[in-house]
């Protein structure tokens, strides 16, 4: 990976200064028949496993994702809900929207006191922070209209994790550390995640057999066995007893969406992405479309120019994201003219290109602008499907409820809405109208499961956890390996900037800019901050390590694990 120093060029005591040195990520894990990347390698390991036995990737994608509810409770999930992006080997694409719904018994104003204010934790803690799960809906329909294998073939190694435990390492206790007090607050949790009452330390065996026992429902009933019976009844009665507003009636009329993709063409790649509810595919085409008339690569990475031009993309993008994007069934989301080439140039034409935006200037109706946590993985099999699938609690292990007797996890997703516009979210996000409350609506998502194809062959599968970040940190993964040569795993360890319109900061991870960059930002009048919690990075590149590069022998499939969560495992065969 070359590293270029470049000054602004239009700073006239800017030198620029080219080095290159060895890059000093490790190389991506190689493999000739398949490849998985998750947040937790006992999950890797099982998504492998099932490629082994003649599994597609979807198959794999399920296994994967009720393995991930047994040991990356954190994130992985049965109670949550999240999108799967679909690239078929023959070329079909479709996107799987499993998000959670709000209850039937919510409203707008359901986390406001009776003066108009926002209660604080009101939305992120506790059974009203609630929505309707659709994980499970979410697997029962990708694995029947896409799927290969039984049902029961695929929760097996879930099951087994549950009911007989798994060994905990470092980085599964440090996830698990993130939360012990929020864990003592409710017994049913405490009871779970709490060994004695105390936090577990690595070496320690994790066993959840009510989650188990919930798990063989799902195996012998499909969906029924989750949303109905026993475990439908005690997520209602948990409920109930937390003063949650879920019912039967919204576990009834749970249905998961199968929608087109979003599509947006850089560089002589195709992108297929999230669309709405996420915001992630529009937000993501939206920056590519503005810095694609740009010579990122001649620029040179982290010049203080790129970086500079890429900061006001992010800035202008996310104005839209928080102001216009929702849940498609309730908002009019205006994708054709987001998605125009010729509105990314009205943006281009309103940045100037030696001084920050000021955020607080640029707002909805104003031209051009007119009118966390999750977990993510990655999967190709030995034929070509791909699948890209980000689902999640939103917040490290959500709610930090448990429905008592399910060993279910609920999410805390009803913080996505906008509890009153203006006031931010858990993420800092301010949003719009557009993204308000109401009875069965879905939250607005940065959730951004991406596949990158050419001449209709997927080459990049990527996506990651991060709330509002991941839309930012598939960005740079895309330009990393596009326009600045980068191998897989150099471009996901490379380091990340973020800005999101609102606070008007960005945040900068630790070595993302030179100090002497960052002083030309800072003169441009760019508010550099401190990174917010890293984000966990799942990709896979097609056919060598480095687009153009020369693959490693027979192997076709590249993956890259993100380091900076001491956990995962990218995994092949």
């Amino acid at each position: 990976m070359k590293i270029h120093a470049i000054g602004h060029p239009l700073a006239a005591a800017a030198v620029a200064i080219c080095c290159s040195t060895q890059a000093a990520s490790q190389a991506p894990v190689a493999a000739q028949n398949g490849m998985v990347v998750t947040a937790q390698r006992l999950a890797s390991q099982v998504g492998v496993d099932v490629l082994k036995k003649g599994g597609n990737a979807i198959d794999a994608a399920v296994a994967v994702g009720y393995a991930l509810a047994v040991v990356y409770p954190a994130a992985g999930n049965l109670g949550g809900g999240g999108f799967m992006t679909i690239q078929l080997a023959d070329g079909r694409k479709t996107f799987l929207d499993f998000r959670e719904k709000a209850p039937l018994e919510a409203n707008a104003l359901m986390y406001q006191d009776n003066g108009g204010n926002v209660i604080e934790g009101l939305s992120s803690y506790g059974h009203l922070a609630v929505g309707v799960p659709g994980t499970v809906a979410g697997m029962q329909y990708a694995l029947e209209k896409y799927g290969t294998m039984p049902r029961a073939t695929l929760l097996a190694p879930a099951i087994a994790l549950a009911q007989r435990g798994f060994t905990l390492d470092e980085g599964d206790v440090d996830l698990l550390l993130t939360a012990t007090a929020d864990f003592r607050k409710d017994a049913p949790t405490a009871a779970i995640f709490l060994n004695r009452g105390e936090p577990y330390a690595p070496g320690q065996t994790l066993v959840q057999r009510d989650l188990a026992n919930t798990l063989r429902q799902i195996s012998r009933h499909g969906a029924a066995g989750f949303y109905k019976g026993p475990v439908g009844a005690a997520l209602v009665a948990s409920s109930a007893a937390g003063k949650g507003i879920l019912k039967q009636a919204d576990l009834d009329q749970y249905k998961v969406r199968e929608l087109a993709p979003l599509e947006c063409d850089y560089r002589g790649y195709h992108v297929v992405s999230a669309p709405p509810p996420s915001s992630g595919g529009v937000v993501i085409c939206e920056i590519l479309n503005i810095v694609e008339a740009y010579p990122l690569k001649e620029m040179g990475f982290r010049a203080a120019q790129a970086v500079h031009l890429q900061i006001e993309a992010m800035r202008h993008a996310y104005v839209d994201r928080n102001n216009y994007l929702g849940d498609p069934d309730f908002v009019k989301n205006p994708l054709e003219r987001l998605l125009d080439k010729g509105y990314a140039a009205k943006v281009r034409a309103a940045i100037d290109p030696a001084k920050a935006g000021v955020s607080q200037d640029i707002q909805p109706g104003v031209a051009p602008h007119e009118g966390s946590n999750t977990t993510h993985y990655s999967i190709i099999d030995k034929a070509g499907n791909a699948v890209s699938v980000t689902y999640t609690l939103n917040d490290w292990f959500g709610a930090k409820v448990t429905a008592a007797r399910t060993g279910v996890l609920l999410n805390n997703e009803m913080d996505d809405f906008t509890a009153k516009p203006g006031v931010p979210n858990m993420y800092g996000l301010v949003q719009g109208e557009a993204n308000a409350i109401a009875p069965g609506k879905r939250p607005l998502s940065s959730m951004s499961p991406t596949i990158v194809t050419r001449d209709g062959k997927p080459v990049l599968i990527v996506g990651t956890p991060g709330g509002s970040r991941i839309i930012t940190a598939v960005v740079h993964t895309l330009l990393n390996v596009i326009d600045y040569g980068m191998n897989i795993q150099e471009a996901v360890d490379a380091p990340r900037f973020h800005q999101q319109w609102l606070p008007d900061l960005t945040n900068v991870e630790a070595f993302g800019l030179s100090p002497d960059t960052a002083a030309i930002l800072a003169g441009m009048g760019h508010k550099l901050g401190p990174a917010q919690a890293p984000n966990h990075m799942a990709a896979i590149l097609v056919g060598a390590p480095a687009l153009g590069g020369q693959p490693r022998g027979a192997m076709r499939y590249y993956g890259a694990n993100d380091p900076r969560r001491n956990s995962g495992l990218a995994l092949g065969y």
